[in-house]
């Protein structure tokens, strides 16, 4: 797990996404659309984008994401726009780990 794993997942699902997406809708989506339509004036695909930037960053500020991302990944989003782990960035993995038993014997 780590962030090339999370890289390479996140490269498979961006492949997979034609330009166009299909989705089935329920009632209850089909309703609350047309509502969105009519009230904001904009075509469906535009309120699909819109609810999709919602969802993300919703899920960023409710920590969801870096939920997800801690459990599936090891990471948080965070860590991945930076690149590297908080380990990597605070040097924290360079150095060996301490043997605390043998740490004060002469």
């Amino acid at each position: 797990m780590g962030l090339d794993k999370l890289e390479a997942d996140l490269g498979d699902a961006y492949g997979d996404l034609d330009d166009e997406v299909t989705v089935e809708l329920d009632r209850e989506t089909r309703n609350e659309l047309a509502m969105l339509a009519a009230a904001f004036d904009a075509d469906r695909d535009e309120l699909i984008r819109r609810g999709v930037h919602a969802l993300f960053r919703a899920s960023v500020d409710t920590g969801d994401l870096d939920f997800n991302l801690r459990q599936g990944f090891d990471v948080t989003y965070d860590e991945y726009l930076a690149g590297m782990t908080y380990d990597e960035m605070t040097g924290r993995d360079q150095y060996p780990q301490r043997d605390d038993e043998r740490r004060y014997q002469m």
